[in-house]
Formats: structure tokens, sequence, C-alpha cells
């Protein structure tokens, strides 16, 4: 009992020492305490949520591969794998410095490149939002590579990787978000509204893609000496489907993550996102069914994009309802899009441009038609700016640049190495050596059970071109 008594007082006075020792705690401290914690969920937040972007890459390789042909699924993953390398190195090299460097014109910026803000000992915040923003650039670089499926040169593909993620995207986004950081842009000084990147990312995208499909022109047989289009159909459904679901996954970092901040900000968010999304699939669904006869799985994939897209822009500044309203009108859009550019003969494999550029403009309208802060004619006047601009930058800059990578490097395979497919030719590989892939084929003609025809009308959403046009 003695040694325990004795025990006991010896440990009472080693803790009276150490409580001895500290400071009692204040206002002060406890705020710092606070403050400490917050800033640490923020990083961890943050980086999450990047992460969810990055793995959107795996969604966009799944969405473009299985709606196009499987001679050419080699060629579709060596892109979506050099989408996100190559970006990467030129976003750092350059990119993150004019978008977010310190700018006096608000046109770019002039700091920040290869990450020299960062600084070892220094605030480390730089390199958790360069991870966030990073991802976003190799969103836009994806985008377009869709729109270009199954023609182009794989060495031109990895040059316009390199100058959309380094010039065209930064540009544009120093704009509209360069007070994220150091910068300040003469877009968003106006008020522009673009909360996660219906327009700075999305339509982007869009419309470097539309530059491009012009320049390089439809795929051999996809429209016939009559006017006929002829549906060139993907080799595997399933597989798009669960990119599609990978994607829907992935903008729940990209739209709460764009908060950079872990609050209670990003439940309105992930909701709204989620309702757009299904207001989206279930108004394509129908609008296809309406069309065609039969509900589309093609157009209901696209219509659940579209609704992500049109989201991004106001999912932090409309409400629940406004989101399904944004999201169904975005599923009707996307439908009507696909089958406009079909039919002024613009082949657009994945639908890159409807869902990306066409439905990005039209989320960045409804950010200024449904505020919850209330509308007025200059808010709404002021994302028609930024569309307009949006538009005035990317698709003459991507379309000039095309045109260079034709002349001096050549942008499109020849007709032999098209129809063998870019697999072989360009990789010298085969996605499925255990099966029969037929080189030649995979256009079919109206009558036939492949030709996706109800009626006298083909159903564009039976072919790769009517497929989600978020595939990359």
């Amino acid at each position: 009992m003695k040694r325990i008594v004795i025990t006991l007082g010896i440990m009472l006075v080693s803790v009276a020492r150490v409580w001895a020792g500290d400071e009692a705690p204040t206002p002060e401290s406890n705020k710092n305490a606070i403050d400490l914690v917050q800033s640490h969920a923020d990083y961890v937040w943050t980086l999450i949520a990047a992460a969810m972007v990055f793995f959107m890459q795996a969604g966009f390789a799944l969405v473009e591969s299985g709606f196009t042909r499987a001679k050419n699924a080699v060629n579709i993953m060596m892109k979506n794998l050099m989408d996100f390398s190559m970006g990467t190195l030129a976003f750092w090299a350059i990119g993150f410095g004019l978008m977010f460097g310190a700018s006096s014109t608000g046109w770019f910026g002039f700091s920040g490149f290869f990450l020299s803000d960062f600084s070892v000992g220094g605030d480390p915040w730089v390199l958790a939002f360069w991870m966030f923003q990073v991802v976003f650039a190799a969103t836009a670089a994806t985008i377009v590579s869709g729109a270009m499926a199954e023609r182009t040169k794989f060495v031109g593909y990895l040059l316009y990787s390199v100058v959309i993620s380094g010039v065209i995207y930064p540009i544009f986004g120093s704009w509209a978000w360069g007070s994220l950081y150091n910068g300040g842009g003469w877009l968003e000084n106006l008020g522009f509204i673009d909360f996660a990147g219906s327009t700075v990312v999305h339509s982007v995208g869009g419309w470097a893609a539309l530059a491009g499909a012009i320049v390089l022109g439809p795929r051999l047989g996809k429209y016939g000496k009559d006017g006929r289009i002829k549906p060139i159909l993907g080799h595997n459904m399933p597989l798009a489907a669960l990119g599609v679901f990978i994607l829907w996954l992935g903008w729940f970092g990209f739209n709460p993550g764009s908060t950079t901040a872990a609050n209670k900000d990003i439940a309105m968010i992930f909701v709204n996102t989620n309702l757009a999304a299904a207001a989206g699939c279930v108004l394509a669904m129908f609008t296809s069914w309406a069309k065609f006869g039969k509900p589309e799985i093609g157009m209901s994939l696209n219509g659940a994009l579209a609704g992500l897209v049109a989201i991004t822009s106001p999912c932090a500044s409309v409400s629940p309802f406004s989101s399904v309203i944004i999201g169904a009108i975005a599923g009707v859009i996307v439908v009507m899009a696909v089958l406009f550019f079909d039919r002024i003969r613009i082949d657009d494999p994945v639908g890159a441009i409807s869902v990306h550029g066409v439905c990005g403009a039209w989320g960045t309208l409804a950010a200024g038609i449904f505020n919850l802060g209330g509308t007025s004619a200059k808010i709404i006047g002021v994302q028609v700016l930024g569309i307009a601009a949006c538009f005035l930058w990317v698709f003459p800059a991507a379309f000039v640049m095309f045109k260079l990578i034709d002349k001096f490097v050549g942008l499109r395979v020849s007709p032999e190495e098209e129809l063998e497919g870019l697999d072989f030719v360009e990789h010298g590989g085969n996605a499925y050596p255990d099966f029969e892939v037929s080189s030649y084929g995979g256009v079919s003609t109206g009558g036939s059970p492949g030709a996706g025809s109800y009626g006298s009308e083909p159903v564009p959403g039976l072919s790769s071109s009517a497929s989600p046009a978020g595939a990359s």
C-alpha cells in the first residue's frame, strides 16, 4: 500500500510539473489551433478532390474507347495517357504562370513559371493549388481528343496537347480565374460567374474540338455522296457506360472541390451536381425516345454528361430546383446539338462539341439567369460576354494551331492507315489480340441491322457520333 501511495505521489508531481510548464489556453491560442485544423482540412479536401478529377481521365478514356472502333483502342488509351503526361509538364512550365501569375493587364500572368512561387520552407499552398489546377487543364485537353478520334496522327496530337494545356486554356483561364492566386482577369473583374468551369474548362475544350474536327474533316465513310449520314458504330457500349459512371463520380471532386476549402458549402454543390446530371440523363432519354422511337443508351449517357457540364458553372450559386431545370434543358439541347453537327457534316465521334462546347455555354448563361442573389440584364450580359470571349479566343487560336500542325507536321493519317486502324500503324499494337478485329469494317449502311435506323431516319445516337461527349 505504501508503494502505491508513493507511486501515485510521484505521478502527480510529474503531471503538475508538465502543467506548470504550459501556458494557459487563451482565446487567441484557441483560434490559432482551430485555424490550423481548418487549414489542414482544406489541404486534404483539395488534394482528394484533385485525385477524383484525375480519375476522370480513366472515364474519358473508357468513353472514347467504347464509342469508337476496336482497331483504334490502343491509340485512344495512348492519347489519354499522354494528355495528362504532356499536359502536366506544359502546365508546370508555362500554363500555371500564364493563368495565375501576377498580372497588371488582366490578360495573362507574368510570374510563377516552373512553379517558381514555391520555395522550400515557404507556404506549400501553391503546391496543393497547382495540383488541383493541373487536372483541370488536362480535362480541357482531353475533350478535344474525342472529336478528333480515329484519324489523327499521334505526333500531331502530342503537339496540340502541349499548346492547349500550356497556352490556349491558361490564357482564357486567367481572364476568369486569375485572382484565385496572384492574378486578376478582366472578365472576372466584371462579375463573370463560372464557379467550376462550364466555360473555362468545358467550352474551351469544346470550341477547340470544333476547330480540330473542321480542319481534320470527317472519317472515311461517315457521310455518303447522297448526303446520308452513315453511323460508324462504337465497339463496346458497356465500356462507354462505365466511363460515364466514373466521370459522374469524378464530378463530385470537380465541382465541390472548386471551393478549395473543407466547409459546409460543398453540401449544396454535391446535391446540385447530382440533380443536374440526373435530370439531363432523363430528359435526353425521353428526347431520344420521342425522336427515334426507342430510349437510346448513347443519348441518355450524353444527357448525364450534358447536365454535369451545364451545372459546373452555377453549381454554387443556384438552388437545387434550378439545378434540375438547368440539367433538364441541357439534356434536350445535347440531343439537338448532336443531330445538328451531323447534319452540317462535322464529324465528332464522341459528341464533344455538343456536350462541352454547347452545353458549357448554356450552363454559363444559366448561372446568370438562375443566380440565387438575383438576376439582371447586366449579370446576363456579362455571362454572354464571357461565352463570346471564350469562343472568339479559343476557336481562332485552335484553328490556326491545327492548320500549322497540319502544314508542317501533318495532322491526319493517310486513308490507308485510317482504314487499317491506328493501333497497328501508329503503335504496332492490338487491343484485342485474342479476337478477330475488322480493320476495314465498322461503317454500316442504311437497311442493315447495324445501320441504327428506325423508320427512314438514321439514329445518330447509335453511332459513335452521338455517343457521350464527355469522352476524351
